[in-house]
């Protein structure tokens, strides 16, 4: 008897099961084809990264197992992100992609820092031995090396017709979508097949930043991830906020593409030792200065904003007084080491009036002065004292030396001042980083956003640390199943031709 024409016949069965089982077995194969069917459609739709990378077994010895993992993952993945907190050895780890790159593509490849960083890491390479990585501020000055060093600011002097591969130290510069430079580098390398970013961390309160990254990476675009992920925000317009349904998504998706990590157990099981950082003493000082300089017409005391527009004429009432709190901090221990960072130049200026004997880094220095200065200070002399900004000095650089710090002026921006504790308080320093914050009286708001701003730095860096982990635990999980023994139906589930 024919239960379905065309190809499906009745097998051959006897008894009862001939009247009731095949028809249930019938239902169960529909059912179970129907849920395969809608499992495959899951799968498709959840979102992750592209694989365009290449297996390769990382041995190099002047890398830790946890690097050699972070490394391997990337050359995987082809295109991925490095999002590993300062102090976890990033420049060795994209050393060794590079090198891997160049050798598997037969090409080049070009790797972008910030000033005075690519000085260092050449440095990095010589002291791990692996020749072939050149500094270079121009084509002509790079010769035939595989791995090129550069600056961001000559970005314009290359063609990426010339690269395999391309790195991006403190690849945070990305962050502004709307940036020039941003729009640059990311038409730069849609065309090279290989790309790693490395950066300590986004910008906790822009989850755009991870856009701009994703889109640099060839995973789509910014608009593409908030249209999917986010919703804007109808109290605050320009605010995107994750949907509900889509924060676990959305940080597996971003863990896809890019490894977080504060530790090396966050990459895997391997052991914190030696990355267990001695304490960070921070020291908050209200300046109270002349509080009646500039008070409004029937006011006791002048209560200047600190809106875009009137910071400055609010900051520049207390400079002085900031200024000579600094040196007087500075005096009370003189054989140390002190990297005191200001916003504005009027700062520094003020600042290097009331110190002698600092030495300062300023914007309008030609490159090589400024990179010569902020690699002298990493090997210096006991009780130098560096006088610059964070936007020059505040990325990559390693002054573990270091363990004072004094901020005469600050900010909104919670990377900046990030990074700029950063450049002390990493791997390999030894002692307690006490970090001196001076504010006016009127400028406490700034001190207040970015303590408000580092609390959500902590929320989104655990979501993407716990993504990670899942991510990669469930690679750890995944071996290619070859199986060596061939099953069998009994023989009454057996199909077979009806003669």
């Amino acid at each position: 008897m024919r239960l379905l024409p065309g190809s499906l016949r009745q097998p051959r069965l006897s008894g009862v099961i001939d009247a009731t089982l095949y028809p249930a077995l019938l239902l169960l194969h529909a059912r179970r084809g129907a849920v395969n069917a809608y499992e495959d459609l899951l799968a498709r739709k959840e979102p992750s990264a592209p694989t365009a990378g290449f297996a390769a077994t990382v041995e190099e010895p002047w890398l830790y197992p946890f690097q050699r993992h972070a490394v391997t993952w990337a050359l995987a993945g082809g295109r991925r992100a490095l999002f590993e907190d300062t102090g976890l050895g990033k420049t060795r780890q994209e050393l060794a992609w590079a090198d891997r790159v160049a050798r598997h593509a037969g090409g080049r490849v070009l790797l972008f820092a910030p000033l005075a960083v690519g000085a260092q890491t050449v440095q990095e390479a010589e002291a791990v031995g692996l020749d072939g990585v050149v500094f270079a501020r121009s084509p002509d000055a790079a010769g035939t090396a595989p791995i090129v060093v550069t600056n961001y600011d000559n970005l314009d002097k290359w063609s990426p017709d010339d690269f395999a591969g391309i790195v991006l130290d403190e690849s945070s510069i990305l962050k502004s979508f709307m940036g020039s430079t941003r729009a640059a580098l990311t038409a730069f390398a849609s065309g090279i097949p290989y790309r790693l970013a490395a950066t300590a961390t986004p910008s906790p309160n822009d989850v755009e930043e991870l856009g701009t990254h994703a889109e640099w990476l060839g995973m789509g675009s910014r608009v593409e991830m908030l249209s999917r992920f986010f919703v804007n925000d109808s109290s605050d317009t320009g605010t995107w906020v994750l949907k509900g349904h889509a924060i676990g998504p959305f940080w597996d998706w971003v863990a896809s593409w890019a490894l977080s990590a504060r530790l090396p157990s966050d990459v895997g099981p391997y052991d914190d030792e030696g990355y267990i950082l001695p304490p960070l003493r921070l020291f908050p000082c209200v300046v109270m200065g002349d509080l009646a300089e500039g008070r409004a017409d029937g006011m006791l005391f002048a209560f200047g904003g600190v809106s875009a527009t009137s910071i400055h004429e609010t900051k520049r009432r207390s400079t002085a007084a900031r200024a000579a709190k600094a040196a007087e901090i500075i005096a009370r221990e003189p054989g140390e080491p002190w990297i005191v960072w200001c916003e504005t130049q009027y700062e520094a200026d003020a600042v290097m009036a009331m110190i002698p004997g600092a030495f300062e880094v300023s914007g309008s220095m030609p490159p090589d002065t400024k990179s010569s200065r902020l690699l002298a200070f990493a090997d210096g002399r006991p009780g130098s004292i560096l006088v610059t900004k964070p936007k020059i000095a505040g990325f990559g650089l390693n002054y573990q030396r270091c363990a004072r710090v004094l901020f005469v002026g600050g900010s909104y921006s919670y990377e900046a001042f990030y990074q700029a504790v950063r450049r002390c308080w990493r791997f390999g320093q030894t002692r307690p980083v006490d970090v001196h914050v001076l504010m006016g009286f009127s400028e406490q708001v700034l001190w207040q956003t970015v303590t408000g701003k580092s609390d959500r730095h902590a929320d989104m860096r655990e979501q993407m640390i716990r993504a990670s982990r899942r991510s990669h635990g469930r690679a750890a999980m995944l071996h290619t199943y070859n199986p060596d023994h061939a099953g069998s139906l009994p023989a009454w589930l057996t199909p077979s031709e009806e003669p």
